[in-house]
């Protein structure tokens, strides 16, 4: 695994399920709302310090992840993308990278032709249980309850940046 870690240059994420809890709250006016977790946004932070890429693709729509993106600073945003595949190979032409050079995490069925092409795939703990079948990785944490921050650090560690980015920054 930390072979695979290594050569990672950009990291993708699937937000409902993934960056959220997969809950979508309406609100009487019709304005929908969603739940971040500050961890996981804080490790997008520390792994765009690092030099890695972040991204999203994501099969809804919904100006709350504009909103998210602009915050982090994600600017390789794919919404609607009910063929991830499709906005993955755009990535990658738009990036010139590589299969191996990056990594995804999803939790669903419509994240697995994704998965399948990418150096490095992950699921939270709570993706469906084939996905989480077919991953390098799956996290302790549950989706929007830490599972990005989990790959993150994980990411982090297997670049050998960990120490440098966290431990001595914060003084660990």
């Amino acid at each position: 695994m930390s072979e695979k870690l290594k050569h990672i240059e950009l990291l993708l994420l699937d937000v409902d399920g993934v960056m959220t809890d997969g809950r979508i709250i309406w609100d009487a006016h019709g304005v929908e709302t969603k739940a971040f977790n500050v961890k996981d946004g804080h490790g997008i932070k520390l792994v765009q310090r690092a030099g890695i890429q972040v991204g999203i693709i994501t099969g809804r729509t919904s100006p709350v992840v504009d909103v998210r993106a602009r915050e982090l600073g994600i600017d390789i945003l794919y919404q609607g993308a009910l063929k991830k595949l499709d906005s993955y190979l755009e990535i990658k032409q738009r990036t010139g990278l590589e299969d191996h050079q990056i990594a995804y995490m999803g939790d669903d069925v419509i994240d697995v032709p994704v998965m399948r092409r990418v150096g490095f795939s992950a699921a939270p703990a709570d993706a469906l249980s084939e996905v989480a079948a077919l991953v390098d990785y799956v996290a302790r944490c549950r989706g929007g309850e830490g599972a990005v921050r989990e790959l993150c650090d994980l990411l982090l560690k297997g670049r050998g940046l960990w120490q440098e980015l966290v431990v001595e920054r914060y003084s660990l």
